[in-house]
Formats: structure tokens, C-alpha cells, sequence
């Protein structure tokens, strides 16, 4: 995966008219320079500081998951082939993405925006299926404030919901920039950054559908 970031944001000419510059090296307003992998590696930084968020969150609920208060469990209120399919289309996104960088890599500005697109459009149908959960939750008196285990599931579910929609809200931004300045090198840098953000999101996903739904329904 690092490997074909490097050769994506190595393939691509400079962002500026002008030749490129020696040593690869990008330029800031002041004139001064860092180098080209700064980004990459302040986001890495970023997706691990995410990691501990969620590592903290999945803590939580691994010590109050089964305080229920004399409510409803896991067993009770989770539809298992529901989020089943839900998670078949956020790891079919993942695919989907990576065919998106599969057209960056051969510079097809058009294929980028269409699997881009594809990807968004899974996204919006697993927040969507997630927001019919939660409203049925609600709706049958299960809400966050009803016991500790749902305080701990809304918690650590609803905030992997607010970063996908973050990255669908990123989707939409990257797919207005190819499409108006094409693939520049930022762009190439921001679509891999968001390919990192994206796959992290499954990830952790899966962990979720594994500890919080399957070790759920368990007596």
C-alpha cells in the first residue's frame, strides 16, 4: 500500500508551471521547504491518535458492555443480518476505492471520479442503514441514556458513523478538486491520505461488527 502511494505521488508532475525542483521538495509561501512525504507522515500521526480514540472507546464498552440496568441486550435489540449487509458495503467501498487508485496510478482523471463516487454513494447507504438502527433503537425505548451498555454502543458506534460521514463529506470535496485542477500532485496526496483514512474506517469497523454485534448476541 505505502508502496504504491509512493509511486502515485512520484508519477505526477509538479502542481506549479516550472520545472520540478531538485531533490522533490515542495515550497511553502515563505519560500521554505520540507519534505514531500511531511504529509504523509503528519497523517499517519493523525490516524493514530483516531486509533487511540477508538481504542479508549472500545475500552469503555468492553467494561460496561454488559451492564444492562434490567434493560434489553445485545441479543435483544441487534438485527445480526441487518448489520451484516451494512458491513458488506463499507468493505465493498474499500474495493471500490481501490479502484480508485487504481485509475489515479494510470492518470485517468474521470475513472478516478467515478469510483470516487461509487465509494461516497456505498458510504451514504451504510450511514443510512445505521441511522434506521438507531432510530429503531430509540424508538423502542433503547437509547443512550437507557443503561450503561447502550450509553457505551451509541458512544462507540456513532462516533465510527461521524467519521465516514466526515469521509463522505471529503469525497465530495476531493471529487470537485480533480475534477476542476486534475491530478496534481496534492491531489494525488490527498486521495491517498483519504485511501488511509477510508481502509482505518473498515478496520475498525470490523472490529466493531465483531466485539460489539457478534460478542453481543452471546448469552
Amino acid at each position: 500500500m505505502s508502496e504504491s502511494i509512493a509511486m502515485s505521488l512520484q508519477d505526477v508532475g509538479p502542481a506549479l508551471p516550472g520545472p520540478a525542483l531538485p531533490g522533490s521538495v515542495f515550497l511553502d509561501i515563505e519560500g521554505r521547504h520540507h519534505p514531500e512525504n511531511g504529509t504523509l507522515l503528519g497523517f499517519w500521526l493523525y490516524l493514530l491518535s483516531d486509533l487511540m480514540i477508538f481504542a479508549c472507546l472500545f475500552a469503555v464498552y468492553g467494561v460496561l458492555g454488559r451492564n444492562y440496568a434490567a434493560g434489553p441486550s445485545g441479543a435483544d435489540l441487534f438485527d445480526l443480518k441487518l448489520i451484516a449487509a451494512n458491513t458488506a458495503i463499507l468493505l465493498v467501498s474499500s474495493i471500490t476505492y481501490g479502484f480508485a487508485m487504481i485509475a489515479m496510478q494510470k492518470r485517468s482523471k474521470k475513472g478516478l471520479i467515478r469510483w470516487l463516487i461509487a465509494t461516497g454513494i456505498l458510504g451514504l447507504g451504510f450511514l443510512a442503514i445505521e441511522i434506521y438502527e438507531f432510530a429503531h433503537l430509540i424508538h423502542l425505548g433503547a437509547g443512550p441514556q437507557r443503561s450503561a451498555f447502550l450509553s457505551s454502543f451509541f458512544a462507540l458506534v456513532g462516533t465510527h458513523g461521524l467519521h465516514v460521514l466526515f469521509g463522505v463529506v471529503w469525497l465530495v470535496v476531493l471529487c470537485v478538486q480533480v475534477h476542476r485542477h486534475g491530478l496534481t500532485r496534492a491531489n494525488v496526496r490527498r486521495v491517498a491520505c483519504l485511501s488511509m483514512f477510508w481502509h482505518f474506517l473498515d478496520v475498525v469497523w470490523i472490529g466493531v461488527f465483531s466485539f460489539v454485534y457478534l460478542m453481543g448476541t452471546l448469552p
